[in-house]
């Protein structure tokens, strides 16, 4: 079926679109299966802290980051749609509606289980063929500014979400393509109320103001964001996902899409990048095999490199399970400071040996040879030894030797991270997803591309190339695994999980959540809360956060009494309080169906029947 038929099964409130209203030919609508209706949905507040009740659903479930999304999402389950259909049709809202998060204009993974097997779909951006390890340094060799080099043409990967989905769609999908673009089309032509927290990202934000056609779509002519609840239209965008449903990927990647893509990333007034028609033409999304790893009594699945995320993740959970178990993990509803104290010190431990091995696997060889190396028992509980009554400190941890090292690379330095949203989806026939896709940092790289329609809107470009390391050598000429390099794929920490049941097999939860390397921490604490202390999934996503890089720990502002900080800084962890804004979906397997939960510091929300 053409885009055109799936076009005039668009319903607005209940009213069906006319071909004459879209300048469209009439077309026979005998084979209707997807009858879009946009729901009159007005999201919540975003900014604080918003409890939610946890959603129970009987069939399928669907969690993602924004209610129209989410309601994308169901109408397509109910229609007969397969998991992979409702995610496609999320990603498109949520670059709609939730643009400084995630879109089309930057990356995605998406783990995949087809009721017998997983599989990791990888839409990561790629470096440009012109890339060089230099990238992101100045005229002196010193590497720039992080905000410098991330508001540029400079930082712009070759986007990879559409080419991802499209072929998980190819292996997976039950409705036409076409059709799932409908409801993200129909809310960009007939417009939506711009969300509390789109609102407070626009005012809080300062370089997309500089691009011309970012700032004058989201700001008024006297410089203020857009105000919470302006109907909001994206003409642009509209015409650009009618090419993409007509045409595919293609659309995407070559043509006026891709050479307006090229044009901006090129024509950067301050610092152009290198993006060519070549680079976007010939990306390949690709297949690769998930890694999965036991723990307890479950199997837990999460992405490979160039994700850091499952390998630091199992490091981390693997590391505490070789301590003494403790009598009291959680006390009065709450981790315990000798639960956070084991949490933390593991979690430098496991950023350590991230800095150092964790990058592409195209351009980086596993150590040992086997990425497997870095979860083995015998090497956790070696690594657990270093675990004590007191903490570390700050850039306390080395790396480990995991394996017979073959090659050896220098740590990376620390430099900041962002973004993201996540999308858990379990349809009626047990196949369930968790994907985890970006643009990196708020609003990307700052440039908003009309695709060369000439309308106003359209979709942020990406930033992600600035995950990669600033700098390509350490001070004695070692070089750095995560160094730039023409193709690379740059390392990622978005943390897609699906859980297994290691006796029975059966898929019990899917999960993860935004928030840059802090994803790695919101997305273990999850595991451990749901898992292994029994809490249900919005239980789990309702409990405080602490976090470190390696460096001070950080806890999430206003949730910790002031004994428990006290406690930590005795033990030397250097914590402090700033906000740690996850945006968490799960959804959990229960004897009556399923049980979803939406993070309480964002918009988010589960449907399902």
């Amino acid at each position: 079926m053409d885009y055109q038929t799936a076009s005039l099964r668009r319903n607005w409130l209940g009213i069906v679109v006319s071909a004459t209203m879209l300048g469209l030919p009439l077309v026979a609508l005998a084979d209707v299966t997807f009858e879009y209706s946009a729901p009159a949905i007005e999201p919540e507040q975003a900014s604080g802290y918003t409890e939610k009740p946890g959603w129970a659903t009987e069939r399928f479930a669907v969690a993602a980051a924004n209610p129209l999304a989410t309601d994308a999402g169901y109408q397509v389950l109910r229609a007969g749609g397969s998991a992979v259909d409702a995610a496609i049709a999320v990603q498109m809202v949520l670059t709609l509606v939730e643009p400084q998060s995630s879109g089309i204009g930057g990356g995605a993974f998406l783990m995949h289980y087809d009721g017998s097997d997983v599989t990791a779909f990888d839409g990561r951006e790629t470096a440009p063929r012109a890339a060089s390890e230099s990238l992101f340094l100045n005229g002196d060799g010193e590497p720039l500014e992080f905000m410098d080099a991330a508001a540029s043409g400079l930082s712009v990967g070759v986007p990879g979400t559409v080419r991802m989905l499209e072929l998980a769609h190819d292996e997976h999908g039950k409705l036409p393509w076409a059709e799932l673009f409908a409801p993200a089309i129909t809310l960009a032509e007939e417009g939506f109320a711009v969300s509390h927290r789109l609102h407070t990202s626009l005012a809080g934000e300062e370089r997309l103001r500089d691009d011309a056609r970012g700032g004058a779509f989201y700001y008024t002519e006297d410089g203020e964001p857009l105000a919470e609840g302006h109907k909001l239209k994206n003409p642009a965008l509209a015409a650009i996902l009618r090419e993409i449903a007509e045409h595919g990927s293609k659309a995407m990647h070559t043509g006026s899409i891709a050479e307006d893509l090229v044009h901006r990333v090129q024509g950067h007034p301050d610092r152009p990048g290198a993006i060519s028609l070549e680079d976007m033409a010939t990306y390949v999304a690709l297949q690769r095999d998930p890694l999965c790893t036991d723990w307890k009594a479950y199997r837990v699945c999460g992405f490979p490199p160039p994700s850091s995320g499952h390998l630091t993740i199992m490091q981390i959970l693997g590391t505490m399970e070789h301590l003494p178990e403790l009598e009291a993990p959680v006390e009065e509803g709450q981790p315990s400071v000798e639960w956070w104290h084991r949490f933390l010190e593991a979690s430098r431990l496991a950023f350590a040996d991230r800095g150092k091995y964790i990058a592409d696997p195209d351009f980086v060889d596993p150590p040992g040879g086997s990425w497997s190396t870095m979860l083995e028992p015998d090497y956790l509980a070696l690594r657990a030894e270093s675990i004590e009554e007191q903490s570390m400190g700050p850039d306390g941890a080395r790396p480990g030797r995991p394996g017979k090292l073959e090659t050896s690379w220098a740590v990376q330095p620390n430099q900041p991270e962002y973004g993201t949203s996540h999308i858990s989806i379990i349809d009626e026939e047990g196949n369930g997803l968790a994907m985890t896709t970006t643009i990196e940092a708020a609003f990307g790289s700052r440039m908003l591309a009309d695709g060369g329609t000439g309308l106003p809107g359209g979709y942020l470009l990406n930033n992600e190339l600035t995950d990669f390391s600033f700098r390509p050598l350490d001070a004695d000429g070692t070089p750095i695994a995560n160094r730039v390099e023409a193709g690379k794929r740059p390392r990622s920490s978005m943390s897609p999980t699906l859980v297994f049941d290691r006796e029975s097999d059966e898929l019990i939860a899917s999960l993860g959540s935004p928030g840059g390397a802090a994803i790695i921490h919101y997305t273990a604490k999850a595991l451990v809360a749901m898992l292994d202390w029994g809490l249900n999934a919005q239980e789990a996503l309702e409990l405080p956060h602490a976090i470190t890089l390696g460096g001070p720990a950080f806890f999430e502002e206003g949730r910790f009494d002031a004994s428990v900080l006290e406690a930590l800084n005795e033990r030397g962890h250097e914590a402090s309080e700033r906000e740690l804004t996850s945006g968490l979906q799960a959804i959990m397997k229960t004897e009556e169906g399923f049980f979803g939960g939406a993070d309480p510091r964002r918009e988010g929300v589960v449907m399902g029947d």
